[in-house]
């Protein structure tokens, strides 16, 4: 089969490998469609600690079922599939917790040593599987993964009904989140973005204003909310000044590992703030799916570049312009 191979940090070829075969509890999907996120990029980077080289790349993907292994009774050849691509081992400290996004041995397919989705076929765990409806557009799906992770980041502090958020980044995560935070009853929402490109259609979805910074709102007290959807320091730095007196951060977005912040611990203790992080899916892509069947994301608007195989590299300039917002491969 075809498929993109990251054969060292900044070293990408698409070229024939083979075919992937099922284990007993394992499924093969002929891949749909894969999303690019910001973590594919530390990937093909380098800065991603996790990941194991060579490696096909691709995480947030959907498809058709043509293979199950001889265990697998939770889908059948034909099913279409979004596929949640979270590994753990099951029996660390963490794992033992039920906290298996934190899990000591974490993996992923398509982003620690387990080829992704950026290929004509992928291997997953059966119980990675879950079928989407038939009446929604296929390619879709895509956004069950990156909007499992946005549940799984409002379940960290348990959104209340009426409290007021400010949004740092109106991108594919950052809108995901406003629109899911608005679903919620949120009290009001503002977005910081400095693409003013993006204004309109964090408007249209979700937002009651949005800014290039957050000096343009005049709102001395801060917010019972702030969410970081950009992992960049000076948003970071600058959102946990913003938070109101016994309220709330959610550090989301993904920093580099090296990566540090300046905070006022006195405030943080004098105000009682919360600074809570959140990492990647847990418990939440079941629930993730039900929202994205309801129909409570605008998913036309959130996918705007579509590439094949061979134009990987022009769909990651794609994404790092940011040009668009969800921008998605194509295998098949």
């Amino acid at each position: 089969m075809k498929a993109v191979v990251i054969e060292e940090p900044g070293k990408v070829a698409v070229r024939s490998i083979d075919d992937p075969t099922p284990g007993e509890m394992d499924a093969i999907v002929k891949v749909e469609a894969c999303g690019i996120c910001g973590t594919d990029i530390h990937v093909l980077q380098g800065e991603f600690a996790p990941t194991r080289y060579p490696i096909v790349p691709g995480h947030e993907f959907c498809g058709e079922v043509v293979a199950v292994g001889s265990g697998v009774s939770n889908v059948s050849i034909g099913d279409f599939v979004a596929v949640d691509p979270s590994l753990y081992c099951g029996h660390c400290k963490m794992c033992r917790l039920g906290r298996f996004n934190l899990c000591e041995n974490w993996n992923a397919v398509g982003v620690g040593s387990v080829n992704g989705a950026c290929a004509e076929l992928v291997r997953v765990p059966s119980a990675s599987a879950f079928q989407v409806e038939a009446d929604f557009p296929r390619h879709w799906a895509t956004l069950v993964e990156p909007l499992s992770c946005v549940v799984h980041g409002l379940d960290q502090f348990g959104p209340k009904p009426a409290d007021d958020y400010l949004i740092y980044g109106a991108g594919t995560m950052g809108l995901l989140l406003a629109q899911l935070v608005k679903h919620n009853g949120a009290g009001g929402l503002d977005m910081v973005e400095t693409n003013p490109a993006r204004h309109q259609l964090a408007k249209r979805l979700a937002a009651d204003r949005v800014v290039a910074s957050a000096d343009e709102l005049d709102r001395p007290q801060g917010w019972d909310v702030v969410i970081d959807a950009t992992g960049v320091v000076p948003a970071i730095e600058d959102g946990i000044r913003r938070v109101a007196r016994g309220g709330t951060f959610l550090m989301f977005g993904v920093a580099r590992s090296d990566a540090s912040a300046k905070i006022s611990p006195f405030r943080v203790y004098n105000d009682e703030i919360r600074i809570i992080g959140s990492m990647a899916v847990l418990h939440s892509f079941e629930r993730a799916l039900a929202l994205f069947e309801k129909g409570v994301i605008d998913s036309d608007a959130m996918i705007t570049n579509r590439f094949g195989l061979d134009d990987y590299m022009n769909a990651i300039d794609a994404f790092r312009s940011g040009g668009g917002l969800k921008v998605q491969v194509r295998p098949n």
